[in-house]
């Protein structure tokens, strides 16, 4: 008797999956998508209410033969793609290019690989969603038009094969934004007073202090200058030190829930370091399943792409079960919790992301994960955790000391806080990471009362400037990008890893830095479309797609309601195109091909090209003149790049007739001693070129150099 055939996206999820389901099932994957849009034209019929012209890529049809040989022979077939709108749609695709019997084919789903799940899934199948895959179609689409419609400016404007993504460009326009914030940004100097201060019998236990104000106005002291800082220290010196007041609370810290897509890339970038696309392929790995020695395949992980913080009761209850056996009943809160959704547009139907078993503890099967795995995993499980126990109790002490009898006749207050824990709760497991890795714990204090005598051990002033916002991290731009409603959890990676990948963005310190090619093309795109690459808009696009997916609209009205103004901006973009490409043309022929030659922008800055290109490719660099005069032939020296490192030097621009080549910047004036050649010493100063001569001057400024 044939099999039931279930068809899932990878190797290893068949594998997994097959050892649950047992002998009556043949387990076979898609490897992904089988059909997308041709990589060589747009594939979407603008005139036929945007249909998609799908084709099988060449390297997947083998796959689609032997999915609809196994099709054809199955009795039933069974869809277990993933569970979001990107699985619907390869199952969809799946039944397109096999052509299979739709009364034969079901759709299953679940949020984790285990026998559990795939039970339960396998008892309860469906029909397609056909409003999951419309959305899944509508993105699609939508990213297509962009892509294919305005890269060809970016090609024609800026350089050759760049190109423009609907969600990833407003992605790029967030980091240039805040580097021109931080470029624009003019620091501003002021100082505070620190003391390092013990209790007058207790000298051994020192706590800091930070001078406040003057005692009984309400207002912050400023204090800017350096003269300012010096003149408070003499003061607090000369006076008397004496605990004013100290205030005690006691608050409650709750655990942060368990993960979702977004705060699990997140807390694995400020945490383990991790890129959100290293994030992904981990969690992937972990969720279709890993070889645990005797237990065989087994999935380790619930769907790892969620927005939603929703958690099973039985897992729930499991967890419960877990931390009371293994920290004690105090660590169990009375009832169990439930975290609020925070994501607008939450999917409750999936689940947040958490370890399939509470029991399978990450120590008991290191053997088995590679490091990354066993790094992924403790954090997951541990946020799973700690979500499930009880709060922190903690005490948060804040002292206020006067000084008084000072010598410029004024009281000062300064201040001191400090913090204890009196029941661990859910920080016994884990602690949340920071974006600013620079916050400081709050100290412990040591016990004081109000009257008591302190000594100042130490009164310091600090400088300190103001400082511009921070650059974003992966992990705070999936933040911003999630608050602000971009993207959604499969897109996340996606958006950070192609923005690099480009060359629109690098990585410093883990921080993202526009580059040069990226600002250009980012002002390019505000220009031209800022309707389009906009934030409140492309998040009203999420929306339009999630509206799609939930039955409230259709994907050829979202799309023509993108589309008319968006082709208008196209055709304006068009038109001041060809206006500029006439300022830009030279009155001079491509030797080649004998076509106009143009002025372009590079990633390396402006060079003069074809406009036969891509058809001809003849290029040169425009000639940045320094001022100075080859001392071999007299001809103009010119800025020039070397071609493979790309480092700037100097040359005659009379090349190849002459090769006179120099490294450091020349000078317009000539040689004092000899009127020779003068170049900018990468020392400092300036120097002679002629070994003869070897002068060697301080470099004169140019206003004096030309007066």
């Amino acid at each position: 008797m044939a099999k039931k055939l279930v068809i899932v996206e990878s190797p290893t999820k068949a594998k997994t999956i097959g050892q649950y389901l047992g002998r009556e099932y043949k387990v076979i994957a898609s490897v992904g998508h089988i059909r997308d849009l041709p990589k060589s034209r747009l594939g979407v019929d603008i005139e036929r209410d945007f249909e998609p012209k799908y084709l099988v890529p060449k390297e997947k049809r083998t796959i689609v033969r032997q999915l609809k040989e196994a099709v054809a022979e199955a009795p039933e077939v069974f869809l277990a793609t993933d569970p979001d709108r990107e699985g619907e749609a390869i199952s969809w695709h799946i039944i397109e290019a096999t052509q299979a019997d739709p009364s034969k084919v079901r759709r299953v789903v679940f949020h984790e690989i285990t026998p559990k799940a795939i039970a339960e899934a396998f008892r309860s199948p469906r029909q397609i969603d056909t409003r999951l895959v419309e959305a899944q179609q509508a993105r699609r689409i939508l990213d297509r038009l962009v892509g294919y419609m305005v890269s060809p400016l970016l090609w024609r404007k800026i350089q050759h094969r760049l190109s423009a993504g609907r969600v990833q460009s407003v992605a790029l326009r967030l980091v240039v934004e805040r580097e021109r914030e931080i470029q624009a940004f003019v620091p501003e100097e002021y100082w505070t007073v620190e003391a390092l201060v013990s209790p007058a019998d207790r000298p051994d236990r020192k706590f800091r202090a930070v001078l406040w104000g003057i005692a009984g106005e309400k207002e912050k002291i400023s204090i800017k200058t350096a003269d300012e800082a010096g003149a408070l220290v003499e003061a607090l010196k000369s006076g008397r030190w004496a605990v004013s007041e100290v205030r005690k609370r006691t608050v409650q810290r709750d655990p942060a829930p368990p993960f979702t897509t977004s705060t699990l890339q997140q807390e694995a970038s400020r945490k383990l370091r991790f890129t959100a696309k290293r994030t992904m392929m981990i969690a992937q790995q972990l969720y279709e399943g890993v070889e645990l020695g005797p237990e065989g395949q087994v999935g380790l992980i619930t769907y790892m792409r969620t927005d939603s913080t929703a958690v099973s009761d039985l897992a729930r209850a499991e967890a419960r079960d877990y931390i009371t056996r293994r920290f004690g009943a105090d660590f169990a809160p009375p009832a169990p919790r439930y975290a609020q959704k925070k994501a607008k547009g939450a999917q409750e139907a999936h689940e947040a992301i958490r370890p399939t078993s509470v029991f399978r503890e990450p120590a008991s099967i290191r053997q088995y994960l590679t490091p990354d795995q066993y790094k992924l995993y403790d954090l997951i499980w541990k946020r799973f955790v700690a979500s499930q126990m009880e709060s922190a109790t903690i005490e948060q002490t804040s002292v206020d000391i006067l000084v008084d009898q000072t010598a410029d006749g004024r009281n000062y207050l300064l201040r001191a806080t400090g913090s204890v824990i009196q029941f661990p709760g859910f920080l016994e497991v884990y602690i949340e990471g920071r974006d600013d890795e620079d916050e400081a714990e709050e100290g412990q204090l040591p016990p004081l009362q109000a009257g008591e005598a302190l000594n100042p051990l130490e009164v310091t002033p600090k400088q300190h400037f103001t400082q511009p916002p921070p650059r974003y991290t992966e992990a705070s731009l999936v933040k911003t990008l999630e608050e602000l409603g971009i993207g959604r959890p499969s897109t996340y990676a996606p958006i950070l890893a192609t923005i690099q990948e480009r060359g629109y963005v690098r990585r410093e310190d883990r921080r993202l830095i526009p580059t040069e090619l990226g600002m250009v093309v980012n002002d390019l795109l505000v220009a031209q479309f800022p309707e389009i690459f906009n934030v409140d808009f492309t998040a009203r696009m999420e929306e339009e797609l999630d509206e799609i997916a939930r039955g409230e609209t259709s994907r050829v009205e979202v799309l023509r309601d993108f589309y008319i103004p968006f082709q208008q901006a196209l055709e304006a973009a068009e038109r001041l195109a060809k206006i500029e490409l006439g300022k830009e043309l030279l009155d001079e022929k491509c030797p080649d091909c004998g076509r106009p030659l143009m002025t372009r922008t590079g990633k390396y800055g402006q060079f003069v090209g074809c406009t036969g290109f891509p058809e001809c490719r003849y290029t040169r660099p425009v000639a940045v003149s320094t001022g100075a005069r080859c001392p071999h032939c007299g001809g103009d020296l010119v800025e020039r790049r070397a071609r493979r490192t790309k480092r700037v030097f100097y040359g005659c621009i009379n090349y190849p007739a002459c090769n006179f080549t120099v490294w450091e910047r020349p000078l317009p004036e000539p040689c004092p001693r000899c009127g020779g050649l003068l170049v900018a010493a990468r020392s400092g100063g300036r120097r002679c070129t002629s070994e003869a001569c070897g002068y060697v001057g301080a470099e004169e400024p140019v206003a004096e150099v030309l007066g």
